[in-house]
């Protein structure tokens, strides 16, 4: 087995980047959903609720400032903040403290989306953050992804999905993996206990239950009924439906496209 795929997603719920390798920590992968965008009152904007977020692309440099992109607008750069704190939450989750960005990138989002009063923050400190102890430990973090630092989608698993559909294929951009790997069988993952992915150790931590956000094209943004309609039928347990699965690193280093990905438990 294989990775064939390293994506990044900068700010959460905007367009997925891939990339050619990614430095892996506790807190999952450098780069990867650091920033999100929140409302008025603090809590988080995804594309559930506003769809014209994955019409945005957005880009980290080494710095750690961000660039924004979107059709019809100029790029704007938004310097990493160096001060200042705001309440936010995400879903029903404890509220948490982020830095606000530069007041630019509000305007620059009603632009983009055509919703005012956005804000853009960023996790300074994702150690303040914790995530579910039933499959995650003491040390294991994330800044703004669900419920853990990384997930990971095989090839198979996305294959088998379309064979059911049976028309319109949808692509593993759905799932907005961070690692997509090749040479398992179908939901081979889903059985997995702790993997290496290069020199990198994970723990799997438990299945990925999907929302309705994986209906949503992100290319036109209009919603559908797959793969929703299509995993409750052959996928659902538990009153949920199940796609890929959630990796925990238990070491750090860089990964890479192509590196191999060895099964220890």
């Amino acid at each position: 087995m294989q990775v064939t795929g390293l994506f990044v997603h900068p700010v959460k719920s905007t367009a997925i980047r891939p990339v050619p390798e990614a430095y892996a920590g506790r807190a999952g992968l450098r780069g990867d959903r650091e920033w999100m965008v929140v409302d008025a009152e603090g809590q988080l904007v995804t594309a559930r609720e506003l769809p014209a977020l994955f019409r945005i692309t957005a880009d980290s440099d080494d710095r750690g400032d961000l660039w924004l992109r979107a059709d019809g607008l100029p790029e704007l750069q938004v310097p990493r903040p160096a001060a200042g704190a705001v309440p936010v939450r995400m879903f029903t989750r404890p509220p948490m403290t982020a830095r606000p960005a530069d007041p630019r990138a509000t305007a620059w989002l009603e632009a983009a989306t055509g919703r005012a009063g956005l804000r853009l923050v960023w996790c300074d400190d994702p150690t303040r953050r914790t995530l579910n102890p039933a499959f995650t430990r003491e040390g294991d973090h994330a800044a703004y992804q669900d419920n853990s630092p990384v997930t990971l989608l095989g090839e198979e698993s996305v294959r088998q999905l379309n064979e059911w559909i049976g028309s319109d294929p949808l692509s593993h951009n759905r799932f907005r993996p961070n690692v997509v790997i090749s040479g398992a069988a179908a939901f081979a993952e889903d059985g997995w206990r702790r993997i290496r992915i290069g020199a990198v150790p994970f723990r799997v931590g438990r299945r990925v239950d999907r929302c309705v956000m994986t209906t949503i094209d992100p290319v036109s943004a209009v919603k559908g009924k797959e793969p929703i309609r299509t995993l409750a039928r052959h996928r659902r347990e538990d009153g949920k439906t199940w796609m890929a699965v959630h990796l925990l690193p238990d070491g750090e280093g860089t990964i890479r496209v192509g590196d191999p990905v060895i099964v220890d438990d």
